[in-house]
């Protein structure tokens, strides 16, 4: 399932205050640094990310509300898993080719961090580039009595969300179409890859989120674009 494909390095670059991200970029490419700066503790239990979501989003086009998700991940896993290293742009990248961070067709992630109407996706049936999934779930999640279908903003199928499923908003519900839980949970399946903080590491984790070529790539170019244009923040 994982490829190598990508010749890539990983540069750190400090985004804003208490927030680092991994930054990959194709040959040529400077050396890696010999050590990797930690994260820094956050100023507060609950660090108040709204204002550089808004910024972010001004410079990146992502939603804020889905920004915040990706940042409040980030921190959490930095103290929960450490050794991982996921950041909020990789996050970020994902949501963006998994639902365009829960906008997918025509829908807009409201306030509570679920898009204003269910993202479902196709059955997964056997038909031409599509995977056979029989139903898993009785349609709870996804609504098919038939075939399982992909759920939420980091589209996971009900097969994998009852083993990963997460409760990033401490609302005591764990939702795959709320942006705090599929983030949370995107972002330790990712880390059970193994840490991101080479290329490698990362490349192998984005492939098992989705063993294909071009998911890597549209992931890697989205990542890099946000990582960029948030320098400026």
């Amino acid at each position: 399932m994982r490829q190598r494909i990508l010749l890539a390095v990983a540069v750190l670059v400090l985004l804003a205050p208490g927030a680092f991200v991994c930054y990959l970029v194709l040959r040529p490419a400077p050396p890696l640094p010999l050590t990797v700066p930690t994260i820094p503790e956050p100023p507060a239990p609950v660090p108040d990310y709204e204002p550089w979501a808004r910024q972010v989003a001004s410079l990146t086009g992502i939603p804020p509300r889905a920004l915040l998700a990706y940042a409040r991940t980030q921190l959490r896993l930095s103290s929960e898993l450490p050794s991982c290293g996921i950041d909020w742009a990789t996050l970020a990248g994902v949501g963006s080719v998994e639902s365009d961070h829960g906008r997918y067709g025509d829908r807009e992630l409201t306030a509570n961090g679920r898009p204003s109407r269910p993202i479902v996706g196709v059955p997964l049936d056997g038909s031409p580039a599509v995977a056979s999934i029989p139903d898993t779930d009785d349609g709870a999640l996804d609504g098919d009595p038939a075939w399982d279908r992909a759920v939420g903003p980091m589209q996971f199928i009900p097969g994998t969300w009852r083993e990963w499923a997460a409760d990033g908003d401490a609302d005591g519900v764990t939702d795959p179409q709320d942006i705090d839980d599929a983030t949370l949970a995107a972002g330790r399946y990712l880390c059970a890859s193994g840490p991101l903080r080479t290329a490698e590491g990362w490349r192998a984790a984005v492939l098992s989120y989705n063993s294909s070529d071009s998911y890597l790539r549209a992931v890697l170019d989205a990542t890099n674009g946000y990582a960029e244009r948030s320098r400026h923040s």
